[in-house]
């Protein structure tokens, strides 16, 4: 028989009344295959927000872990009065933890982060505090001042091109596009929620889709830690879906942005080769011109009804 689980500190006893009055925030907090350190992440969690004062719930989903997280959370949830577990039967992605986590929470502001104790998540009372005290944000995340994940060499580059990129397209400032630790308001995100991708990108989607919305979102500094376990990125195929995320979340929002640069670019390049050949060659265009002419205009009447398209929806 495999050992028993490791028994919490018995400070806190029964479970929360799920009937009382909601809190004021909900931490969402995604598990796979963390058992060797879920219950310091969830000590260290619930020692601050009880330090605070604040109300609050801890929802822990267990993403179909291999290993004993699931055991672990169920002890731990005897002890931790503020914390409940939920067991997905397949594992779905954080993204999708943190989506149904979202729509679980009871309490308007919601907080992301992990249990891989990396992020200063001692900190989730100030990040939410902000929110409390400035009706004007929408949103906080806790921007990293370092890297320290995997894949390092080709991380820190790979991302601050791909962050440039989302910049551009969205025309802000962006001090960290896909921090895992974030607070933001419940009610401005439920629209925005069926957006979000199963996999590690759903962080990125939730910034673009409130930066593209006029959602204002203050970045604080925060240190990032070495994780403990083994990570879950993939370089490569993780990469390319973060990439493929932003321009989606991008289209979704401001396709002009994306398409009519294109359109033109192509167009334009078009016409200065029809110029030139109609000098060297009078009233003879070659294929390729053309091409690049009906290109043009083709991706150009794409971006457009794209853009009417998106002008017309009802995101709610």
């Amino acid at each position: 028989m495999p050992p028993e689980p490791p028994v919490p500190s018995p400070h806190r006893a029964a479970e929360a009344d799920p009937a009382g009055p909601a809190p004021v925030a909900t931490i969402v907090l995604p598990c796979y295959n963390e058992e060797a350190h879920v219950l310091d992440e969830i000590e260290r969690i619930t020692s601050a927000m009880d330090a605070d004062g604040m109300s609050y719930e801890l929802l822990a989903v267990d993403d179909a872990s291999t290993d004993d997280t699931l055991a672990v959370l169920r002890r731990a949830e005897q002890v931790f009065k503020h914390l409940k577990v939920v067991a997905f039967r397949r594992n779905g992605g954080s993204g999708t933890v943190r989506r149904i986590g979202t729509q679980m929470a009871r309490g308007e502001i919601v907080v992301w982060t992990d249990a891989d104790m990396s992020y200063e998540n001692e900190r989730i009372p100030e990040l939410v505090r902000v929110l409390l005290e400035d009706d004007s944000y929408d949103q906080v995340v806790g921007a990293r001042t370092t890297e320290e994940g995997s894949h390092k060499a080709l991380r820190v580059p790979a991302k601050f091109v791909i962050r440039k990129v989302a910049e551009v397209l969205a025309r802000q400032r962006i001090p960290d596009l896909n921090s895992g630790l974030r607070a933001f308001r419940k009610s401005v995100s439920l629209p925005y929620l069926r957006l979000l991708p199963p996999g590690f990108s759903c962080v990125t989607t939730i910034t673009l889709a409130f930066l593209c919305n006029q959602h204002d979102i203050k970045y604080v500094p925060t240190a990032y830690a070495k994780r403990a376990g083994t990570s879950k990125f993939h370089f490569v195929k993780d990469a390319y879906r973060y990439i493929l995320q932003v321009l989606r979340m991008v289209m979704y929002f401001e396709p002009l942005r994306v398409l009519m640069p294109l359109a033109l670019f192509l167009f334009g390049l078009g016409f200065v080769k029809a110029v030139t050949d109609m000098f060297r060659h009078t009233f003879y265009f070659p294929a390729n011109t053309v091409l690049l002419l009906v290109s043009g205009l083709l991706i150009g009447s794409v971006a457009l009804l794209a853009d009417l398209v998106v002008r017309s929806r009802d995101d709610g």
